[in-house]
């Protein structure tokens, strides 16, 4: 195949890739989020302490930590269908994908609010503050590095999720490299597919710890 056959199908491929992840990532953060403050919230010594609904969140999120992605994409091709109307296309993969790395990224979350100081925590319950305020204004921003951290190891984690997807109809590069790579035996197509892979990646962590350096630099300056 020449580049010029190449191009368009990279492109798209590329373009489908960044569509899937992009959202996948926004759903993820939205779902992730609260879930790895509720662990914590909920936790032995936690200002929501509640074991039994701790263990349950933490049972969920470890069983679908658990699960093979390839597996988890094929069981959700029924809610998958429900919720979007198909399980073909990059759309469609936006749900198992961001249902995927939920739980991955609940625990990153998890691991973030730990690490903050509590005797902020407790500097502002002793001003009076409530348990929303504590969040607000002293977990998240503590936090905020190591999130931001994690957000961008959940985006990797979810382009290779996006990869998986394309050998179950999900478009992206995954499924370019399978039909026009794999199953042609076009080792350069696949190499191609594979570079522009990392070069994602790499930008995508390139940028994150960017974002983490700044927020750092800005935390000991404050």
């Amino acid at each position: 195949m020449t580049w010029s056959e190449m191009q368009p199908l990279l492109e798209q491929g590329t373009l489908d890739t960044l569509y899937m992840v992009l959202w996948a990532t926004v759903v993820t953060v939205v779902g992730g989020l609260p879930l790895g403050i509720l662990l914590v919230l909920t936790d032995k010594g936690g200002l929501l302490q509640n074991l039994p609904v701790n263990k349950v969140v933490g049972a969920i999120v470890n069983i679908g930590r658990s699960l093979p992605f390839i597996i988890l994409l094929i069981a959700l091709i029924p809610f998958t269908t429900l919720v979007v109307g198909t399980f073909i296309g990059p759309t469609a993969m936006i749900v198992p994908l961001a249902i995927g790395a939920i739980p991955f990224f609940a625990r990153l979350v998890e691991t973030s609010i730990r690490e903050v100081d509590h005797g902020l925590v407790e500097a502002v319950q002793a001003m009076g503050g409530g348990i929303p305020t504590i969040v607000r204004k002293v977990l998240l921003p503590q936090a905020l590095p190591s999130l931001i951290a994690g957000v961008t190891t959940t985006v990797i984690v979810l382009i290779g999720y996006s990869a998986m997807a394309g050998a179950v109809g999900g478009e992206g590069l995954g499924s370019k490299a399978v039909t026009y790579g794999y199953q042609r035996f076009d080792t350069t197509f696949m190499l191609v597919t594979i570079v522009i892979l990392v070069l994602i990646v790499t930008v995508v962590q390139l940028i994150g710890d960017g974002v983490v350096r700044l927020l750092a630099r800005r935390g000991r300056t404050a």
